[in-house]
Formats: C-alpha cells, structure tokens, sequence
C-alpha cells in the first residue's frame, strides 16, 4: 500500500538537518570553499561497478551524476583550492537497507595532502560527528590476511575462489579476481570488523586503485592510493590520491570499457573535459566521497536508510 508520509520522522529531519549545519561548519572552520556542480552531465562513468541514470534531453543523453568529482576536478585545474560540495547523486541499482539509488553525498578535496592525511581527517570529523574515541587503521592486504588468514598479493584467482567457496559455500561461477576480492571483503571481512568501530583501510590492489594514483606500499608492493572509512562494518567513505595523468585515466578508461563489453555492459565514452583539465594541471590533492543519509543512520541508530530518509525510493 503506497502513503503519502515521509519516511523519516520530525525528530530524525531535525538531526538532518543539525549534521548538514555541522558539516558546514567544520569546512568553514578549515577555510575550504563550498561549490556546485551539475547534477546532468555529458558523460557517465565507465566503472563497471556503477550504472549511471540515462536522462534524454532534446537531442542528446544526458547522465545524472553517482559523484560531482569529475566536476569538482575541473574546478581545482582552474585554481579553486580546497573544496567540498554536499549535493544529491544517483546510482542505477537495488534499493535496499543500506542503499538507495538516490542519495546524498559528500565530497570534499584537499590540495597538498596524499591519501594517508586525508584518511586521518575522515577519521577525525566521523569519530566527532558519532562521538567515537577514536579509529585503527589497516592495511589492505594486512586486513585481508587478520581476518582470512590469506596474502592476498600472493593468491591467485584460484585460491581466491576456493577460499570464498570453503566460507560462503555455493559462489557464482567464473567470477574474476577482483569480484572475488570484492566478494569476501563484502561478505567476511565487512561482517568481521562490525565491533570495530571506525577503521580505516589504506593501499587497495593496485587493480582497485580507480582513479587514485599508483603507488609501492610499506611492504614493497604496487598499490593504489585508495582508502576507504568503515564504521561498525558499514562502508562510510571512499577517498584517493588522486591521479592527475590524463593519459593514464584514459587507458584505464579504455580498460574499463573492454570489461564492460566482456560483461554485456554498455560503454561509455570518456569525459573529455575532465581529460582536458587533467592535460591542463591538476593541482596534488587528495578527494573522498561519504555518504551522508549512512552518516545519519549510524548518528541515530538506524537500521535501515529509509529511517533516515525523508523519502526513500519506495516512497518517492
């Protein structure tokens, strides 16, 4: 039965709407800059992970954004300086407890800092809005091995996938390494670190890198420069250092698109402007993207994101 009524009550808007004050304020305090950006852009992402909504607008399609990063990008080519930006995003999938394919996000980058720092400030600002004592932080591979008792710079996809099958029985056949990779960080390590708290997890698979940089780890090994802010298991944040080579973003780009059509996936063509900023000059930065409405739910306690929303997607 549809209703008209939000889904979050008075009480939970109201603490809506104090964080949204906070989180401004904590930028004001650090001296960076809000912006906006169009939420309908030219071009979608090539992730495989991610599906854009397809907008039809007069003549062309138009792409509503899962992130404003590769306008915020074209921001700090241009000499904004620090920014940050809290806006709406979307992406094409399931609606469920702990996501809805619109949501609200926010995204903040800081020029002269790698991932490392940047992390440190995530966990920082989560641990005050939350009121937590404080973070860990992890390795990837050293999480990896903690909670599976496997290196997983040495395992092959074979090993990968007996490992997920002696955990998680039955798995879907034919699953690459990194799915693999994805599936047990999802569904063994994710449910692990539940009780700890706020972790957070540096230098993923350089194959996970995204658009971070490429770098070598303390233990030698190739990474991208990635990090990502869990909070009692719930995946918060997602940051890099970023990589400003616009030749390099091209050929992974390229790459995306090669899985893309292995996978029955359309392509999407890369967005030029962004190349364009990058070939003009990135500034050194470091940018993460946190979700918000998941930022509320763990603020009030909520076990589903409809709690925290005014109106989720069921309810839209």
């Amino acid at each position: 039965m549809t209703t008209w009524r939000p889904g979050a009550d008075h009480a939970v808007q109201r603490q809506r709407a104090a964080l949204l004050a906070d989180l401004r304020n904590y930028f004001a305090q650090h001296h960076i800059m809000e912006v906006e950006t169009p939420l309908l852009c030219r071009a979608g992402v090539s992730d495989p992970a991610l599906e854009n909504f397809e907008v039809p607008c007069g003549t062309e399609t138009r792409f509503l954004q899962t992130s404003p990063e590769y306008a915020m990008k074209r921001l700090l080519a241009a000499g904004s300086g620090d920014i940050f930006q809290i806006c709406k995003a979307f992406r094409l999938e399931e609606q469920g407890a702990r996501h809805n394919p619109e949501y609200t996000l926010l995204e903040w980058y800081r020029l002269g800092i790698d991932h490392y720092q940047l992390a440190r400030e995530v966990g920082e600002l989560v641990a005050a809005v939350l009121e937590r004592p404080g973070w860990q932080v992890w390795s990837w591979s050293a999480l990896f091995q903690e909670v599976l008792g496997t290196s997983a710079h040495s395992a092959s996809r074979e090993d990968l996938e007996l490992l997920a099958s002696r955990r998680l029985g039955e798995i879907p056949s034919q699953l690459e390494r990194d799915d693999l990779f994805d599936l047990l960080m999802s569904h063994c390590v994710e449910p692990e670190i539940a009780g700890w708290g706020i972790v957070l997890v540096v230098d993923y698979p350089e194959s996970q890198a995204a658009l971070a940089r490429q770098i070598i780890d303390v233990m030698g090994e190739p990474c991208g420069a990635r990090f990502e802010c869990y909070v009692d298991g719930i995946e918060l944040a997602n940051g890099y250092w970023e990589c400003g080579d616009a030749a390099d973003l091209r050929a992974r780009f390229a790459a995306d698109n090669s899985l893309r059509q292995t996978r029955g996936q359309r392509s999407r063509s890369p967005d030029e402007q962004l190349l364009g900023a990058l070939s003009a000059g990135l500034p050194s930065c470091a940018g993460v993207a946190l979700g918000v409405d998941r930022l509320l739910a763990l603020k009030t306690g909520a076990q589903d994101l409809d709690a925290v929303l005014s109106f989720a997607w069921s309810r839209s």
